[in-house]
């Protein structure tokens, strides 16, 4: 044992502590004798480029106190860590740095290009790893993986071949998003829609076959009607009909285009005419492909306009060209009107600009086993966590598109796909599909793009455990914790990943089979739970960034509050399932938790010497049975409870409440409560013994479930407090550990005829509600901070004696200087009822009634302005439809909370009154 120092540094603890752990090897993963017994998470591989941001904070501190909880329980757990190469980020970042130095990638060339990242990745790729480790991250570092390391490439290209082979992957020509700023195309699931203002525009165009009449047509996108091949109505449309089958004139570049009806048109929007651009738009590419329509694309890659645009358009931007093609038809009188107008744009998810609709040939994927991935679900082979992410998911399976794969990028893996020289490449027995490439490589070449970075992290689970050819270890770790225990990921990517890596693993592990029985799916499935949390807000509900400056560094935070009280702090203020609202005051409280227990442990080192803490059969051996008090039996069977609660909260993936019913117990109980009332009984040297015992039981107990959320000061106090098995001995090596059920401890405790009396537990509640009233009347009449307060009460005769004799205890917890029985209430003494009897506040003999009476009057003036502010701004049309929803549902909050407060003041002044 240790002494404790008065005041505690987490810095220097936590930086020991994790050093220690690092060099003892305390993370590896171990296997038990009993797969039931396997409890493995993956990480969700952060991006080689990233730095540590207030998500990985959660996400990272929720699946660390899963695999804790696992091995304080001995199950054989591991912790998967990896990062990922994230193809368009890490390209995009050293492109960026390529052109400050006055380059571009196409002046080193593929090979040295790709060799510039690989030089990137091995400066920066560790680094939000070893962030981690400052937050306490327990992962088995020795398996760090990356997905481009040569083994987990060949498993990333052997899925390619076998789902090619199986008639999954396919090469075509079909529209995509394309991102003009990489230079790629994007899945459907990168695209993120944006609200946006911009105009309508109302245009006409000419008719051929009568001259001098027009079909007016609304767009929001004029830069394109260079690419019109045609002009859409509908086939019931009365207002058009005669004219199916007729001609416009495309005012530039000038050309005949053809009126076709087709039914996806809709005949409320605009004028119920649609110019038809086939090359740029996804449902006109669908009406060009039914009525024969040609595909002009008159956008270069880079979003610019192109030769087919015509001379004067050339070279221009979009966005610029927008502007010019409204002027020339303003010019040419074809302009007939401007109007604002708020539509959904997508949005380049990486790049943060807007997509094209493209017409490309790329490698798409037909998802395998989409049937089964919702059977997974539907039978509860997988839950979710919250359960309604359920819908979420099943929604996505049912709607699914195929996956577009490739993407224009040199970083990456490249697709194993070769093309013979000089052949036709729409001729697929001129391709070579295979992991290693032809034998002959000199008469072939190979596909230029690779694979989209979500089609190598959907094989996390499996790539990491040797699939397809594991060794014999490998083997063993992948029969062992496979399928993984749960998965801990946030809402934005169960498209991206949690569902791709699922109909992966049901598809590639085992045999090639067309479907799957329900003892095969339980098999094959990558994780058996799966835990959603939310994005992290600030205070006004805005996601954090850095170009709005409400992104604090989190290193900045375990400097200031200690990893372990940011780990308690922002689990405390998360929700599962929902945003979280970040604040530092909220995660203030993390860092007072853990002074609070550091005083704790502090005084019972001093309050009396240390006996053999080394078990908690030694522990339990010192308690003196015959002088348990009312107090003790409560504390212990507050302490079992809390030991239940905790369980149940583990079970049902309720992990949001974890910090709350320790901080109620070990704070509002125990320190508040049962150490107070040990001051007494430490100086009753009957007492002492047994009253020290308890102390010592209860805080071994706490650091048990503590430890999950805060490790370094968990195992800090485990040592200094002398529970130890053996001289070093870490805090998870310890047996019998009495956390996992109430029973398991009871058995230690209540033993022969020994039986923790739940009625004087009860009476002990029943007390503890009685303080908190009393509180609460002081509280709310502004006298929260005063020591002198009188009350009054009147109970039954059956509580008046337990009443009289923890007399002293509610003076000292509540703050009062008086407590006296009374028959009737005293005039004008607030109430409140207890289980005990009713509480009265003496107001009067408590209190400068008059003086209390002027500040309520003030408080209710500036409130009832508050109100009135509120209601002016919220009868404000302009804000109504202009402001965001959030902002006004903020506002209408605002309000009625202002309003309860006003009426609850005015309430109190009727009472002085």
């Amino acid at each position: 044992m240790t002494q404790i120092s008065k005041v505690y540094d987490p810095k220097t603890v936590e930086s020991r502590w994790y050093d220690n752990w690092l060099e003892r090897k305390a993370f590896a993963g171990r296997r038990t004798e009993n797969k039931d017994e396997s409890y493995c998470i993956m990480i969700p591989p952060p991006n080689v480029t990233g730095m540590l941001h207030m998500g990985h904070i959660l996400d990272n501190t929720l699946q660390d106190i899963f695999i804790r909880r696992a091995r304080l329980e001995g199950k054989g757990a591991l912790w998967y860590p990896g990062t990922d190469h994230a193809g368009i980020a890490t390209q995009t970042r050293v492109e960026q740095n390529l052109r400050a130095e006055g380059k571009s990638k196409y002046d080193l060339g593929r090979e040295a290009f790709v060799e510039k990242v690989w030089e990137f990745r091995q400066e920066k790729g560790g680094i939000i790893l070893n962030q981690l480790k400052q937050l306490g991250a327990s992962c088995d570092w020795d398996r760090t993986s990356f997905t481009l390391d040569p083994e987990y490439a060949r498993s990333v290209l052997t899925a390619f071949v076998k789902l090619y082979e199986r008639g999954y992957i396919y090469r075509g020509k079909r529209m995509v998003n394309w991102c003009p700023a990489s230079l790629t195309a994007l899945s459907d699931e990168e695209v993120e829609l944006k609200p946006q203002k911009g105009i309508l525009y109302k245009m006409r165009y000419e008719i051929v076959e009568r001259p001098g009449q027009y079909l007016e047509i609304s767009t929001t996108r004029p830069e394109t009607l260079m690419g019109d091949t045609g002009v859409a109505v509908h086939p019931e449309d009365d207002r058009y009909k005669d004219l199916v089958g007729l001609h416009c004139w495309r005012p530039f570049p000038k050309a005949k285009i053809p009126i076709v009806a087709d039914d996806y048109i809709d005949r409320e929007f605009g004028t119920g005419v649609l110019k038809v651009t086939p090359a740029h738009d996804k449902a006109d590419f669908e009406i060009g492909q039914r009525h024969g329509l040609p595909a002009i694309d008159v956008f270069n890659p880079d979003g610019t306009l192109n030769a087919n645009a015509g001379e004067d358009l050339e070279g221009i931007d979009r966005f610029a060209g927008r502007k010019l093609t409204a002027d020339k038809l303003r010019e040419m009188g074809l302009l007939v009107e401007e109007e604002p107008y708020e539509n959904r744009v997508g949005f380049s998810q990486r790049a943060n600009v807007p997509v094209e609709p493209r017409l490309s040939e790329q490698w798409f994927m037909r998802y395998p086993k989409v049937e089964e991935a919702k059977t997974a679900v539907l039978k509860g082979f997988i839950k979710f966590h919250p359960k309604r992410w359920e819908n979420v998911y099943l929604h996505w399976l049912n709607n699914i598109t195929d996956w577009c794969i490739s993407r224009q990028l040199w970083w990456g893996h490249r697709i194993p796909v070769w093309y013979k020289k000089g052949a036709n490449r729409s001729d697929e027995a001129n391709w070579h599909i295979s992991v290693d490439g032809p034998p002959d490589p000199e008469n072939w070449e190979q596909d230029e793009d690779v694979l989209d970075t979500w089609a190598s992290s959907n094989l996390w689970p499996l790539a990491n455990f040797g699939w397809p050819d594991p060794d014999a270890s490998e083997r063993e770790d992948l029969d062992y914790f496979y399928p993984t225990r749960v998965l801990v990921t946030g809402f934005d990517i169960i498209f991206f990943w949690v569902a791709r890596m699922i109909m992966a693993g049901l598809e590639l592990h085992g045999q090639e089979k067309e479907a799957l029985t329900d003892e095969e799916i339980q098999q094959r499935i990558p994780f058996r739970n799966v835990y959603i949390h939310g994005l992290i807000r600030d205070h006004k509900g805005r996601k954090m960034s850095k170009t709005l400056g409400n992104s604090p560094d989190p290193l900045d935070l375990i400097e200031k509050f200690g990893a372990d009280g940011l780990r308690f702090g922002i689990v405390n203020i998360a929700p599962t399932g929902q945003d979280i609202l970040f604040g530092e005051d909220r995660v203030q409280m993390g860092r007072n938790f853990c002074n609070k227990l550091w005083n704790a442990a502090r005084f019972r080192q001093i309050s009396g010497a240390m006996a053999d803490n080394s078990s908690l059969e030694s522990i339990c051996a010192r308690l003196d049975r015959d002088q348990f008090d009312e107090y003790d039996h409560w504390i212990i069977s507050r302490l079992l409870t809390s030991i239940q609660q905790v369980k149940l909260f583990f079970d049902d993936y309720l992990i949001e409440r974890l910090p709350g019913v320790i901080y109620e117990f070990f704070w509002g109980d125990f320190c508040d409560w049962y150490v107070e009332i040990s001051k007494s009984k430490l100086q009753d040297e009957r007492l002492r013994g047994n009253c020290l015992a308890i102390q010592d039981l209860v805080l071994r107990q706490v650091l048990l479930l503590l430890e999950p959320i805060c490790p370094h000061i968990s195992e800090e106090l485990w040592k200094d407090l002398g529970y130890s098995t053996a001289p070093g001995a870490l805090l998870q090596d310890t047996e019998n550990p009495g956390i996992t059920d109430e029973d398991e401890l009871r058995k230690w405790i209540e033993i022969e005829s020994f039986k923790i009396d739940a009625e004087a537990a009860a009476r002990i509640l029943d007390l503890q509600t009685f303080v908190m009233k009393a509180r609460s009347l002081k509280a709310e009449y502004g006298m929260a901070n005063s020591k002198n307060a009188a009350f009054f009460y009147t109970v039954p005769q059956s509580h008046r004696r337990f009443l009289k004799s923890h007399a002293t205890i509610f003076k000292t917890l509540a703050g009062a200087g008086e407590l006296t029985y009374t028959e009737s209430r005293p005039e004008g003494s607030p109430a409140a009822v207890t289980a005990l009897g009713t509480l009265y506040l003496d107001v009067a003999s408590s209190m400068d009634i008059s003086a209390e009476k002027s500040r309520l009057e003030r408080e209710l003036a500036k409130l009832e302005k508050v109100v009135a502010i509120g209601e002016n701004k919220l009868r404000n049309e302009k804000f109504l439809n202009n402001a965001p929803a959030n902002i006004v549902n903020g506002a209408r909050k605002q309000l009625e909370e202002s309003k309860g407060k006003k009426d609850e003041l005015a309430r109190l002044l009727a009472e002085l009154k």
